[in-house]
């Protein structure tokens, strides 16, 4: 039975490129078969087919019509007309995959061995399908109630959506109870073997929503994402799974490439190519880069005052082993979450975060901080937007210590974090900033500070000052993270808007989103999008795309960027290169330079006050137990210490609620949509009668 048919692009590898197809999707069958033409559809003359059984699908967070089927280690690239006819087809796939999954599942049971808990453990993957499938049809059944003027007719569809709601409640309770009825069992099941209970409970239903607990169980098996093949008689000649994927590949380039598919293409493909078959060393980070990234010289000025902590400034490189002993774990993050879904609520695998908070990770933006201060040097408009895009270039790699991807600690509600940096070329002096925003840094220091000023949505404000150069950086960034199939994207909505004052200047900085790539092997991360730097006084500004990874060719971690003069169409500067790499610029003069050499640019150290001496809620204190039992291996006590830090926030938010208080933030305040400090430089100067701009214009 045909439930969907329609043309759709499908990537070949017979010429490298998108070709036309007409597309039948066969429920019974659980067959996605296509034909070169609707009129070849009729005459039964098929081109080749992909099984469905066991698929996963996957989408793109940057391209709202391109989707992807893996199965059995291939993956296959399609493209619809637009967002809509994605959504349909992939809803249309989706109901296949698990019914074709369920059927074989009952078959197994039926005609094989006793059930073991992994068919338990798949039954319970299925049900929570079936339920996610029946949230989106109640989600869409609440658009179309809003959109629905007829009385009479909105009432009937209420009486369905309570009835909905109703089974929906019922089915996450039963999932509950069976995911704890799983725990006492440690025989497989029906084998009249039973055991006393044993419960052990994660505190917060974050996957359902509600308050609560989460049960420490494996939901989703790591099987279940590499269900084999079986065979299927079928009068076409064709080879396995797909015709045009078995032929010999023709030395020719696609007209148009697919951009930032849903995994690392170096870990799956559909090619046959010799060039293009994934290898044991494509799965690992390799030799090289893991030689370039050591190049990396860290400087650290010793003075007198100068801090270090071994527990969070001593940099490891982080081994493979740590995320394969781990996988079961990361298939029940997967059972959490669905594709679109976003993230904010998901609990995350302890294993899997960089021990640091991302408040932290914001101050690591000043690595480079010569190169920030060097914008007030600059004589002309043009030379301080250039300096500052070279900043600016400079200041997403010193975050990433590893190859492989790890999330930092998410803040909690009213965290802060300060340091401070002693920038090479830049004099120490004795006076104090003690008006700043870390009063025992000096007046010739980079001084940052960064607070969660919320927690629904979250987001993080920060400010940095150097006080003798009288330049500034205000920001906030709301971060959104979505389940993508197989990757994980997080948009960082917010800009940072930076003050040169003795210049009367400023120029407003976006941010590029960021990817955590494939979830099921060894994830790594990618920087994705459009950002840009302008300054409305001179008229000069930037744009820079963040480009991701090709699934056929190309390279990570490449960017592409132009510098405009005022009211120029055509760029005086071209950037081209890899923003943990080396990016080049081009200029209209004639001059080529490497704009930004990370591999070589020594990162300075930032100095923060020791642990014992900072305050309850400063970010190295507060996660202090967490980063130790991460950094010795004791994961269970790790998870137990960060559960109590999100127990106590919830308990805060609940008394909170209960008497009708406002969160009070601590330097930072709202004004319109921005986040501002509340006492920048600007204004302290203001205060104390000193000129606050345009003495060196």
């Amino acid at each position: 039975m045909a439930v969907m048919e329609g043309p759709l692009s499908k990537w070949t590898n017979v010429v490298k490129g998108w070709q036309y197809r007409w597309f039948v999707l066969d429920d019974n069958a659980g067959l996605l078969s296509y034909y070169t033409s609707k009129d070849k559809m009729k005459r039964g003359s098929r081109r080749g087919c992909v099984r469905l059984k066991g698929a996963v699908i996957g989408i793109d967070d940057e391209d709202d019509s391109t989707f992807t089927i893996t199965v059995d280690h291939k993956t296959f690239h399609f493209q619809a007309r637009d967002a809509e006819e994605r959504e349909q087809w992939i809803e249309a796939l989706e109901n296949t995959i698990v019914r074709h999954s369920r059927h074989s599942s009952f078959r197994s049971q039926s005609s094989g061995p006793v059930p073991s808990a992994a068919d338990f453990d798949r039954k319970l993957a299925e049900t929570d399908a079936y339920l996610q499938l029946l949230i989106g049809q109640v989600e869409s059944l609440e658009k179309r109630i809003e959109a629905c003027d007829d009385v009479a007719e909105k009432e009937k569809y209420n009486v369905i959506k309570v009835t909905a709601n109703a089974m929906i409640e019922a089915i996450k309770h039963s999932i509950v109870m069976l995911q704890i009825s799983k725990e006492t069992l440690k025989e497989p099941l029906l084998n009249g073997t039973m055991h006393e209970p044993v419960l052990t409970m994660e505190a917060d239903f974050d996957y359902y929503g509600n308050q609560g607990s989460t049960a420490k169980s494996d939901i989703l098996p790591e099987q279940e994402h590499s269900v084999p093949v079986t065979s299927y008689s079928s009068s076409e000649d064709e080879d396995f799974f797909d015709a045009e994927e078995t032929q010999k590949t023709p030395k020719s380039s696609p007209d148009k490439r697919l951009k930032s598919q849903v995994q690392d293409p170096t870990n799956a493909t559909d090619s046959t190519d010799q060039n293009d078959t994934p290898t044991k060393e494509s799965l690992t980070p390799s030799k090289e880069n893991s030689e370039t990234s050591s190049k990396t010289k860290v400087v650290s000025t010793t003075q007198e005052n100068d801090y270090y902590d071994e527990l969070y400034d001593e940099v490891e490189e982080e081994g493979l082993g740590s995320l394969e002993k781990h996988g079961s774990i990361i298939t029940h993050l997967l059972s959490q979450v669905r594709i679109g879904m976003d993230l904010t609520k998901v609990v995350l695998p302890t294993f899997i975060l960089e021990r640091k908070s991302l408040l932290e990770m914001y101050a690591d933006f000043f690595a480079h901080a010569d190169l920030f201060l060097k914008a007030v040097d600059m004589k002309t408009p043009q030379d301080r937007m250039v300096q500052l895009v070279r900043w600016y270039m400079s200041a997403f790699h010193a975050s990433r210590n590893s190859d492989i991807a790890k999330k930092p600690y998410n803040p909690i509600l009213g965290e802060t974090f300060r340091c401070y940096w002693n920038v090479p070329g830049y004099e120490k002096t004795e006076e104090l900033n003690e008006d700043g925003p870390v009063p025992w840094a000096t007046s010739n220091s980079l001084c940052f500070i960064a607070e969660q000023v919320s927690h629904h949505p979250p987001i993080s404000a920060f400010y940095a000052e150097h006080k003798d150069k009288r330049i500034t950086l205000d920001g906030y960034i709301w971060t959104k993270s979505k389940f993508l199939g197989l990757s994980i994207g997080v948009h960082m909505i917010g800009q940072a808007v930076i003050s040169l004052l003795d210049w009367d200047e400023e120029y407003i900085i976006t941010f590029p989103n960021g990817y955590g790539r494939s979830i099921l092997t060894v994830p790594w991360v990618e920087l994705g999008g459009n950002i840009s730097v302008s300054c409305a006084k001179t008229g000069y500004n930037a744009t820079v795309d963040f480009l991701t990874k090709p699934f056929y060719g190309g390279k990570k971690h490449r960017i592409s960027g132009n510098i405009y003069a005022p009211n120029e169409k055509k760029p005086f500067c071209v950037l081209d290169g890899e923003w943990n790499g080396t990016v080049w610029a081009k200029y209209t003069s004639g001059m080529n330079e490497a704009f930004v050499d990370t591999k070589r640019l020594p990162i300075i150290t930032k100095q923060v006050k020791p642990r014992d001496t900072q305050g309850e809620f400063e970010s190295r204190r507060l996660w202090q137990e967490v980063t130790h039992n991460l950094k010795t291996e004791n994961v269970e006590k790790a998870t137990e210490y960060k559960q109590k830090l999100e127990q106590r926030q919830r308990d805060e938010a609940k008394e909170r609620k209960e008497k009708g208080l406002k969160v009070e933030t601590k330097h930072f305040h709202e004004e319109g949509e921005h986040w501002v400090y509340d006492r920048p430089l600007v204004k302290r100067l203001s205060r104390n009668g000193s000129p606050s701009a345009g003495s060196a214009v």
